[in-house]
């Protein structure tokens, strides 16, 4: 009888514990997809705002028609709001040292429009392409890396 309790016992452990491994790898498995997402979004969202920001300061730059300057503003808009909900995931779901890659990437994506010639706005778009790049680094080892 204490011998079949015994194995009862074990077996219902071992199955309990397997749950619990099962249970928490699947959790892990959750956050790391959650995490990739989050920076691949950012990454996007950054390309795009990239995109946007140098098709308006070079229209600025060029003394493009009013109209075309509204639009091209407008566009912008669009794709910096975009930029907000896949930098608060990272934010919130990967590291300090990824989240500071991220806002240095956004802030020099954002001073794109601070461009004072054609020079200077490669230059710009050039610190922003360099800072995304080091955030996509910065995610990856992190990724890569995490148990």
């Amino acid at each position: 009888m204490v011998q079949t309790l015994i194995a009862v016992t074990g077996t219902l452990a071992a199955a309990i514990l397997t749950q619990l491994v099962a249970a928490r790898t699947a959790r892990r498995a959750t956050l790391r997809a959650d995490q990739l997402a989050a920076v691949t979004g950012l990454a996007s969202a950054l390309a795009d705002h990239r995109r946007t920001m140098w098709c308006l300061m070079d229209a600025r730059l060029a003394g493009r028609p009013d109209d075309e300057i509204a639009q091209r503003t407008a566009d912008t808009h669009t794709t910096r709001a975009a930029i907000t909900g896949p930098a608060m995931q990272v934010r919130v779901l990967l590291p300090a040292a990824v989240a500071a890659a991220a806002q240095a990437a956004i802030a020099d994506t954002y001073e794109i429009r601070d461009a004072l010639d054609a020079a200077d706005l490669a230059a710009r778009r050039e610190a922003a392409l360099a800072a995304a790049e080091r955030c996509s680094d910065t995610a990856a080892d992190h990724l890569q890396h995490a148990h």
